[in-house]
């Protein structure tokens, strides 16, 4: 697979390599954060569609996600941020490299990254189409049903499919809604942890009609699909890790470096691995969880991602993540603040740090590691002593392990 990262020039225009002067293309457009089984279905239908047609399987994916870069232009006066400068975008599910890792898994054969601006989001998506069809030679446009693209988001699938009537130099390949229908999300997700012991379960399962329209308009909600990354940025915001994991098809995870923390945990005899502040992909709710901790190698110049052409998705991270592993432990995971000991310590910031279930002392300092959502275990709490606190630890390894084996 070749991936390559393209950044338009100040009006916008990308210049897209030329694939083949024959050989045709099958492309896909989106963010696809979180990869989730929508996702993996559209992906899969481009890759069947291109082995069909012995044409090259094509996405094209924007990098930072549209919504982080209208929000900032909105926020500015119109300014976009200038080249080279890292937004935080805490509501993005997965980073680019791991988005990556999955397409070349389902085997696409060719991924671009578009540096996304406001001058490239003001282009029509007849002129973006038109540089598809004549640059990558794309025979066959693969869509969901929802899909929007161009200037004012113009270009829905009734508008493109139109297009490609009226040219014949394309078709439209239209994937209708997938998965279980619709459900409603707050429109501004805020985290909130669970205030009991368990995997949270749906409020508005067992509320009436009027129960759910009270909820709705109370909650500002708004109806998205159950497959969405909308609604997989809700449940997690809520600790509803089994469901976000159902939606994704694989495990929900996050990835950071090793940093030095306060150590406590050794003192306790449950050293931890705590990640740096900068970490790549949704946090959930503050609690304790159930899951997986991964090292996926000594930190690096080149993990710094300064190479602007091309985005690594080294294969050997595929063996570190696998299951079976030796880079892979069972492992509690807290996330929030030390609320034993914030009187003691003044130290009130959120941090994630997980205890790896090995009989081994794992020095992981400067090391990337992944961890994995398997399950929420009980919410963040006060002790009155140390003892307590180590008494409570004990029981979340228990119940790690027993929610951890195969």
């Amino acid at each position: 697979m070749k991936i390559s990262r393209l950044v338009p020039d100040e009006s916008g225009i990308v210049a897209w390599p030329t694939l083949s002067v024959s050989k045709k293309s099958v492309v896909t457009v989106g963010v696809f954060d979180g990869i989730h089984l929508g996702h993996q279905a559209l992906l899969q239908r481009v890759k069947s569609l291109a082995t069909q047609h012995d044409a090259f399987s094509v996405v094209i994916m924007f990098d930072p996600r549209p919504g982080v870069i209208h929000q900032y232009a909105a926020a500015n006066h119109g300014v976009e941020p200038s080249r080279g400068e890292k937004l935080e975008d805490p509501l993005e599910l997965m980073g680019v490299d791991e988005r990556v890792r999955y397409m070349r898994q389902i085997g696409i054969d060719q991924v671009f990254i578009i540096n996304y601006s406001m001058a490239f989001s003001a282009k029509s998506y007849r002129f973006f189409l038109g540089q598809l069809v004549g640059k990558l030679g794309m025979r066959t446009l693969v869509l969901g049903a929802d899909a929007a693209m161009g200037a004012g988001r113009a270009g829905d699938v009734k508008a493109i499919n139109l297009l490609a009537q009226a040219t014949g130099v394309f078709e439209l390949d239209m994937m209708d809604d997938l998965g279980p229908g619709y459900t409603r999300v707050p429109e501004h997700i805020v985290p909130q942890s669970p205030e009991h012991e368990g995997e949270p379960t749906d409020p508005t399962e067992t509320m009436t009609k009027a129960e759910l329209r009270a909820w709705s308009k109370a909650h500002n909600a708004r109806k998205v699909r159950v497959w969405s990354s909308t609604n997989v940025r809700y449940l997690l915001s809520r600790a509803r890790i089994a469901d976000a994991n159902a939606v994704l098809g694989h495990a929900h995870s996050i990835d950071g470096l090793v940093v030095h923390g306060e150590q406590r945990g050794r003192t306790l005899g449950f050293p931890t691995a705590n990640m740096d502040v900068a970490i790549e992909g949704y946090v959930p709710a503050d609690g304790v969880y159930a899951g997986w901790l991964v090292d996926l190698g000594e930190y690096t110049s080149d993990d710094a991602g300064t190479d602007q052409t091309t985005v690594s998705a080294s294969p050997s991270l595929d063996a570190r993540v696998a299951q079976g592993s030796p880079w892979r432990w069972p492992a509690a995971i807290s996330i929030g603040t030390k609320e034993t000991y914030i009187e003691q310590t003044g130290l009130n910031q959120r941090v994630v740090e997980s205890y790896a279930l090995n009989d081994d002392w794992l020095d992981l300092y400067g090391h990337r590691v992944r961890v994995e959502f398997t399950a929420f275990l009980r919410p963040q709490e006060k002790f009155n002593s140390s003892e307590e606190l180590t008494a409570q630890l004990h029981r979340d390894v228990e119940r790690t392990t027993a929610l951890t084996q195969h």
